[in-house]
Protein backbone atom coordinates (compact mmCIF):
# COMPACT_ATOMS: atom_id res chain seq x y z
CA UNK A 1 0.00 0.00 0.00
CA UNK A 2 1.24 3.45 -0.92
CA UNK A 3 0.34 6.17 1.55
CA UNK A 4 0.45 9.63 -0.06
CA UNK A 5 -0.93 12.07 2.51
CA UNK A 6 -2.88 12.07 5.77
CA UNK A 7 -4.79 14.73 7.66
CA UNK A 8 -6.51 14.67 11.04
CA UNK A 9 -9.39 16.89 12.12
CA UNK A 10 -8.88 19.56 9.48
CA UNK A 11 -11.20 22.55 9.71
CA UNK A 12 -12.43 24.26 6.56
CA UNK A 13 -14.40 27.49 6.21
CA UNK A 14 -17.63 28.34 4.48
CA UNK A 15 -15.89 28.79 1.13
CA UNK A 16 -14.38 25.28 1.12
CA UNK A 17 -15.24 23.57 -2.19
CA UNK A 18 -13.50 20.60 -3.82
CA UNK A 19 -13.96 20.05 -7.56
CA UNK A 20 -11.99 17.19 -9.12
CA UNK A 21 -13.88 16.08 -12.28
CA UNK A 22 -11.24 13.43 -13.06
CA UNK A 23 -10.78 12.26 -9.49
CA UNK A 24 -7.69 12.75 -7.35
CA UNK A 25 -5.45 10.25 -9.12
CA UNK A 26 -5.30 8.16 -5.95
CA UNK A 27 -7.86 6.78 -3.53
CA UNK A 28 -9.33 9.13 -0.92
CA UNK A 29 -10.94 8.22 2.40
CA UNK A 30 -12.84 10.96 4.23
CA UNK A 31 -14.19 10.71 7.77
CA UNK A 32 -16.88 13.39 7.80
CA UNK A 33 -17.28 15.12 11.18
CA UNK A 34 -19.72 17.88 10.24
CA UNK A 35 -22.57 18.04 7.72
CA UNK A 36 -21.32 18.45 4.14
CA UNK A 37 -22.76 18.46 0.62
CA UNK A 38 -21.58 15.92 -1.97
CA UNK A 39 -22.45 15.65 -5.64
CA UNK A 40 -22.71 12.03 -6.75
CA UNK A 41 -23.63 11.31 -10.38
CA UNK A 42 -25.27 14.69 -10.70
CA UNK A 43 -27.34 14.31 -7.51
CA UNK A 44 -26.73 16.54 -4.48
CA UNK A 45 -26.42 14.51 -1.29
CA UNK A 46 -26.35 15.98 2.21
CA UNK A 47 -23.99 13.87 4.30
CA UNK A 48 -24.39 13.91 8.06
CA UNK A 49 -21.69 14.13 10.71
CA UNK A 50 -20.41 10.64 11.46
CA UNK A 51 -20.26 9.55 7.82
CA UNK A 52 -17.47 8.36 5.57
CA UNK A 53 -16.82 8.20 1.84
CA UNK A 54 -14.17 6.12 0.06
CA UNK A 55 -13.35 7.47 -3.40
CA UNK A 56 -11.58 5.38 -6.01
CA UNK A 57 -8.78 7.07 -7.95
CA UNK A 58 -10.64 8.25 -11.05
CA UNK A 59 -14.10 8.88 -9.59
CA UNK A 60 -15.19 12.57 -9.83
CA UNK A 61 -14.99 14.37 -6.49
CA UNK A 62 -17.32 17.27 -5.73
CA UNK A 63 -17.96 18.22 -2.11
CA UNK A 64 -18.23 21.37 -0.05
CA UNK A 65 -19.13 22.91 3.28
CA UNK A 66 -22.81 22.85 4.17
CA UNK A 67 -23.70 26.58 4.42
CA UNK A 68 -26.20 25.80 7.18
CA UNK A 69 -23.33 24.57 9.34
CA UNK A 70 -20.70 27.15 8.41
CA UNK A 71 -17.61 24.94 8.57
CA UNK A 72 -16.50 21.50 7.43
CA UNK A 73 -14.30 19.19 9.51
CA UNK A 74 -12.83 15.89 8.37
CA UNK A 75 -10.03 13.36 8.61
CA UNK A 76 -8.62 12.42 5.21
CA UNK A 77 -6.26 9.94 3.64
CA UNK A 78 -4.86 9.87 0.08
CA UNK A 79 -3.45 6.42 -0.70
CA UNK A 80 -2.92 3.74 -3.31
CA UNK A 81 -4.09 0.25 -2.28
CA UNK A 82 -2.29 -2.75 -3.78
CA UNK A 83 -4.15 -5.62 -5.45
CA UNK A 84 -4.55 -7.55 -2.19
CA UNK A 85 -5.98 -4.54 -0.38
CA UNK A 86 -8.39 -3.80 -3.22
CA UNK A 87 -9.49 -7.44 -3.07
CA UNK A 88 -10.01 -7.09 0.70
CA UNK A 89 -12.13 -3.96 0.21
CA UNK A 90 -14.20 -5.86 -2.36
CA UNK A 91 -14.47 -8.90 -0.08
CA UNK A 92 -15.68 -6.69 2.79
CA UNK A 93 -18.24 -5.13 0.39
CA UNK A 94 -17.24 -1.67 1.55
CA UNK A 95 -19.41 0.84 -0.37
CA UNK A 96 -17.40 3.08 -2.69
CA UNK A 97 -17.90 6.59 -4.07
CA UNK A 98 -20.90 7.52 -1.93
CA UNK A 99 -21.27 8.88 1.61
CA UNK A 100 -22.40 6.34 4.20
CA UNK A 101 -23.56 7.30 7.68
CA UNK A 102 -21.85 5.25 10.40
CA UNK A 103 -23.07 7.27 13.39
CA UNK A 104 -20.07 6.96 15.67
CA UNK A 105 -16.69 7.46 13.95
CA UNK A 106 -14.71 8.16 17.13
CA UNK A 107 -12.74 4.90 16.97
CA UNK A 108 -11.94 5.31 13.28
CA UNK A 109 -10.88 8.91 13.85
CA UNK A 110 -8.56 7.86 16.68
CA UNK A 111 -6.92 5.36 14.33
CA UNK A 112 -6.50 8.11 11.71
CA UNK A 113 -4.91 10.35 14.34
CA UNK A 114 -2.43 7.62 15.27
CA UNK A 115 -1.67 6.92 11.59
CA UNK A 116 -1.10 10.64 10.99
CA UNK A 117 1.31 10.89 13.90
CA UNK A 118 3.23 7.82 12.70
CA UNK A 119 3.27 8.85 9.02
CA UNK A 120 4.90 12.21 9.73
CA UNK A 121 7.32 10.81 12.34
CA UNK A 122 10.95 9.82 11.85
CA UNK A 123 10.38 6.31 13.20
CA UNK A 124 12.38 3.56 11.53
CA UNK A 125 9.35 1.34 10.85
CA UNK A 126 6.81 4.10 10.20
CA UNK A 127 5.83 2.77 6.75
CA UNK A 128 5.15 -0.75 8.01
CA UNK A 129 3.35 0.63 11.07
CA UNK A 130 1.08 2.84 8.96
CA UNK A 131 0.31 -0.14 6.70
CA UNK A 132 -0.62 -2.23 9.74
CA UNK A 133 -2.91 0.51 11.06
CA UNK A 134 -4.51 0.79 7.61
CA UNK A 135 -5.53 -2.87 7.74
CA UNK A 136 -6.92 -2.38 11.24
CA UNK A 137 -8.86 0.62 9.92
CA UNK A 138 -10.39 -1.50 7.14
CA UNK A 139 -11.32 -4.19 9.67
CA UNK A 140 -12.98 -1.68 12.00
CA UNK A 141 -14.80 0.01 9.13
CA UNK A 142 -16.13 -3.37 8.02
CA UNK A 143 -17.30 -4.19 11.56
CA UNK A 144 -19.22 -0.92 11.76
CA UNK A 145 -20.81 -1.44 8.36
CA UNK A 146 -21.93 -4.92 9.41
CA UNK A 147 -23.66 -3.50 12.49
CA UNK A 148 -25.57 -0.80 10.61
CA UNK A 149 -29.36 -0.88 10.38
CA UNK A 150 -30.73 -0.16 6.89
CA UNK A 151 -31.62 3.53 6.74
CA UNK A 152 -34.25 3.52 4.01
CA UNK A 153 -36.80 4.58 6.64
CA UNK A 154 -34.96 7.90 6.82
CA UNK A 155 -35.72 8.75 3.22
CA UNK A 156 -39.29 7.50 3.39
CA UNK A 157 -40.17 9.17 6.66
CA UNK A 158 -41.83 12.54 7.02
CA UNK A 159 -39.49 13.09 9.95
CA UNK A 160 -36.28 12.80 7.92
CA UNK A 161 -35.27 16.46 7.71
CA UNK A 162 -36.27 17.16 11.30
CA UNK A 163 -34.30 14.19 12.60
CA UNK A 164 -31.32 15.36 10.56
CA UNK A 165 -31.61 18.82 12.10
CA UNK A 166 -31.74 17.40 15.63
CA UNK A 167 -28.64 15.33 14.94
CA UNK A 168 -26.79 18.32 13.51
CA UNK A 169 -27.66 20.32 16.61
CA UNK A 170 -26.36 17.54 18.87
CA UNK A 171 -22.96 17.64 17.15
CA UNK A 172 -22.93 21.44 17.01
CA UNK A 173 -23.97 22.18 20.60
CA UNK A 174 -21.87 19.76 22.63
CA UNK A 175 -22.31 21.61 25.91
CA UNK A 176 -26.09 21.75 25.79
CA UNK A 177 -28.14 19.71 28.27
CA UNK A 178 -30.28 17.62 25.95
CA UNK A 179 -33.64 16.21 27.03
CA UNK A 180 -35.01 13.29 25.01
CA UNK A 181 -38.59 14.02 26.05
CA UNK A 182 -38.25 17.54 24.65
CA UNK A 183 -36.80 16.20 21.40
CA UNK A 184 -39.68 13.78 21.04
CA UNK A 185 -42.20 16.52 21.79
CA UNK A 186 -40.69 18.69 19.04
CA UNK A 187 -41.63 15.94 16.56
CA UNK A 188 -44.98 15.20 18.27
CA UNK A 189 -43.77 11.68 19.03
CA UNK A 190 -43.70 9.58 22.16
CA UNK A 191 -40.31 9.12 23.77
CA UNK A 192 -40.09 5.45 22.76
CA UNK A 193 -41.21 6.12 19.16
CA UNK A 194 -38.71 8.95 18.79
CA UNK A 195 -35.84 6.82 20.12
CA UNK A 196 -36.80 3.92 17.85
CA UNK A 197 -37.04 6.15 14.76
CA UNK A 198 -33.75 7.89 15.55
CA UNK A 199 -31.90 4.59 15.99
CA UNK A 200 -33.47 3.09 12.88
CA UNK A 201 -32.51 6.15 10.84
CA UNK A 202 -28.89 6.63 11.95
CA UNK A 203 -27.88 3.19 13.21
CA UNK A 204 -27.10 4.53 16.68
CA UNK A 205 -29.10 5.82 19.64
CA UNK A 206 -29.68 9.49 20.38
CA UNK A 207 -28.00 8.97 23.76
CA UNK A 208 -24.88 7.56 22.10
CA UNK A 209 -24.77 10.48 19.66
CA UNK A 210 -24.89 12.93 22.57
CA UNK A 211 -22.02 11.08 24.25
CA UNK A 212 -20.03 10.89 21.00
CA UNK A 213 -20.41 14.60 20.28
CA UNK A 214 -19.25 15.48 23.80
CA UNK A 215 -16.27 13.12 23.76
CA UNK A 216 -15.15 14.37 20.33
CA UNK A 217 -15.35 17.95 21.59
CA UNK A 218 -13.51 16.99 24.77
CA UNK A 219 -10.60 15.48 22.81
CA UNK A 220 -10.17 18.83 21.07
CA UNK A 221 -10.35 20.84 24.30
CA UNK A 222 -7.85 18.55 26.01
CA UNK A 223 -5.23 19.55 23.44
CA UNK A 224 -5.05 22.89 25.26
CA UNK A 225 -3.16 22.25 28.51
CA UNK A 226 -4.39 25.57 29.90
CA UNK A 227 -7.97 24.30 30.24
CA UNK A 228 -8.47 22.35 33.51
CA UNK A 229 -10.22 19.00 33.19
CA UNK A 230 -13.06 20.29 35.39
CA UNK A 231 -13.61 23.12 32.88
CA UNK A 232 -13.50 20.69 29.96
CA UNK A 233 -16.22 18.67 31.66
CA UNK A 234 -18.35 21.78 32.13
CA UNK A 235 -17.86 22.94 28.52
CA UNK A 236 -18.93 19.50 27.29
CA UNK A 237 -22.19 19.57 29.22
CA UNK A 238 -21.23 17.45 32.23
CA UNK A 239 -22.46 18.56 35.64
CA UNK A 240 -19.91 16.28 37.33
CA UNK A 241 -16.21 16.08 36.47
CA UNK A 242 -16.01 12.57 37.93
CA UNK A 243 -18.81 11.38 35.65
CA UNK A 244 -17.07 12.99 32.67
CA UNK A 245 -13.81 11.22 33.52
CA UNK A 246 -15.57 7.87 33.85
CA UNK A 247 -17.48 8.27 30.57
CA UNK A 248 -14.40 9.54 28.70
CA UNK A 249 -12.48 6.42 29.75
CA UNK A 250 -15.38 4.16 28.75
CA UNK A 251 -15.43 5.71 25.27
CA UNK A 252 -11.69 6.12 24.58
CA UNK A 253 -9.94 3.65 26.88
CA UNK A 254 -8.02 6.46 28.61
CA UNK A 255 -8.79 9.00 31.30
CA UNK A 256 -8.66 12.66 30.21
CA UNK A 257 -5.32 13.05 31.99
CA UNK A 258 -3.88 9.99 30.25
CA UNK A 259 -5.20 11.20 26.91
CA UNK A 260 -3.65 14.62 27.43
CA UNK A 261 -0.23 13.07 28.16
CA UNK A 262 -0.34 11.17 24.85
CA UNK A 263 -0.85 14.34 22.81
Amino acid sequence: MRMDELGYHHRHGLDFNIERPQGAGDWLLLLIKTPAIFQIEGEEIHATAGSYILYTSEYPQFYRTDPKHGEYIDDWMHFGPDEQEQALIKHYEIPLNKPVCLGDITGLSMLMRTMCHEFYSAHTHRVDTVNAYFHILLNKLHEQLESLTPVSVFFESNYGERLMWIRECIFRRQGYTWNIDDMAADLSLSRSRFQHLYSETFGTSVTQDIITSRIQFATELLKNPEIPIEKVAEMCGYASASYFIRQFKEQTGSTPSQFRKKI
